[in-house]
C-alpha cells in the first residue's frame, strides 16, 4: 500500500511518517525543500499550488492523508491559499487521478468560523471536502503536543521561567498527543461504513477537557516547577499580541487572530463526534505525555 502525505514535513507529519515506517506502509510525501532519504517514504518536490506536483504525489495512492496547512498568516490571504485553495487541488489531483479515499485533517476551530481567519478558512477547507464526491473523512484535532511542536514549546519555556500567562479563567479545551493522532490517521485510510463521510474529534479522553489553570500547572509539573499562573483578559492578550507583531513581524506566535479563538471559552470535543472505540482510543495519558514532550525538548536543545 501506499499513501499520500502532503505536510509530511511538519510536526504531524513527522509523527505519520514515524507511524507508517513501522507499520510498513510506503509514502508519498509532499515537500517544498530539499529532504534526508528515508526508508519507505519516497518525497516529491512541490507545494498545493503545484498542480502537476500534486497529481504526481497522489497517483496510483491507495488514499491521500491532507495535513499540509498554515496556522499562522499575516493576513486572510494566507490563510486562504494554504487552508482552502490547497486543499481543492489536492481534491482535483485526487479526483484527476482516480484516488477516492482522502482523510483530511482540518481543525477545531472549523465549528467557530466567526472566531478567527484561521477557523472560517478551515470550515471553508471542510465544505470543499465535503462536497467532493470523494470518499472522505475529516479528523477535527484539539490542541496537538509532543515531540517536534513548536506551538506548546512557548508554554514549557515560560513554565521553566516560573510563570505563564494564559487565556480568561473560564476556558476549556482537549488535547491530543502527536503520536495517538497519527494512529488515527493510518487506522482511517482503509475507510468503511463507520468512518466514512463523518467528521471526528479524537482526543486524549479526559472527560470535560482541561482547564487553562490545569494545563499551565501540568505543563509547570513537566518542568520541574510550580508557575504561577495569570490569567490574562481579552484586551491584554491583544495588546501583547501586538506587541509580539511588533517585535517578531511574520514570526509572531501569538497573533490577533489567535486571540479571537484563544479566549472562546469552550475547544472540548463534541459528545459523540470521537472515532469508534473498536477502530482506535487514545494511548498517551497526557500527564505522562507532557513530561515525555519536556524531556524531548531538553534532550535536542529545544529547552
Amino acid at each position: 500500500m501506499t499513501l499520500a502525505v502532503t505536510g509530511a514535513t511538519g510536526f504531524v507529519g513527522q509523527a505519520l511518517l514515524d507511524r507508517a515506517a513501522q507499520a510498513g506502509v510506503l509514502v508519498r510525501a509532499l515537500t517544498r525543500k530539499e529532504q534526508h532519504a528515508r526508508n519507505g517514504v519516497e518525497w516529491i518536490a512541490g507545494d498545493l499550488s503545484a498542480v502537476t506536483r500534486l497529481r504526481e504525489l497522489v497517483r496510483g495512492a491507495e488514499a491521500v492523508i491532507h495535513v499540509a496547512g498554515v496556522v499562522n498568516a499575516p493576513d486572510p490571504a494566507g490563510f486562504e491559499a494554504g487552508n482552502v485553495t490547497g486543499t481543492l487541488n489536492v481534491i482535483e489531483a485526487a479526483l484527476a487521478e482516480g484516488v477516492q479515499r482522502l482523510i483530511h485533517v482540518s481543525s477545531l476551530s472549523a465549528r467557530e468560523p466567526g472566531l478567527s481567519v484561521y477557523g472560517a478558512s478551515k470550515a471553508r477547507g471542510e465544505k470543499l471536502v465535503q462536497a467532493s464526491g470523494l470518499d472522505w473523512t475529516i479528523v477535527r484535532p484539539p490542541g496537538i503536543y509532543g515531540p517536534r511542536d513548536t506551538e506548546y514549546l512557548e508554554m514549557f519555556k515560560l513554565a521553566r521561567l516560573g510563570v505563564l500567562p494564559v487565556p480568561p479563567r473560564d476556558g476549556r479545551s482537549s488535547l491530543i498527543h502527536v503520536d495517538d493522532l497519527a494512529r488515527l490517521l493510518l487506522a482511517l485510510v482503509p475507510g468503511g461504513e463507520a468512518v466514512s463521510h463523518r467528521v471526528f474529534e479524537p482526543d486524549d479522553g479526559r472527560k470535560g477537557g482541561w482547564t487553562h489553570y490545569e494545563l499551565a500547572r501540568t505543563i509547570g509539573w513537566a518542568m520541574g516547577r510550580r508557575p504561577k499562573v495569570l490569567h490574562l483578559s481579552k484586551g491584554a492578550l491583544e495588546r501583547v499580541a501586538r506587541a509580539d507583531r511588533f517585535v517578531r513581524r511574520d514570526r509572531a506566535k501569538l497573533t490577533l487572530d489567535r486571540v479571537g479563538y484563544m479566549t472562546h471559552p469552550d475547544w472540548v470535543v463534541s459528545h459523540g463526534a470521537q472515532p469508534p472505540a473498536d477502530l482506535w482510543t487514545p494511548q498517551v495519558p497526557t500527564r505522562d505525555g507532557l513530561k515525555a514532550t519536556a524531556k524531548w525538548y531538553r534532550d535536542n536543545r529545544w529547552l
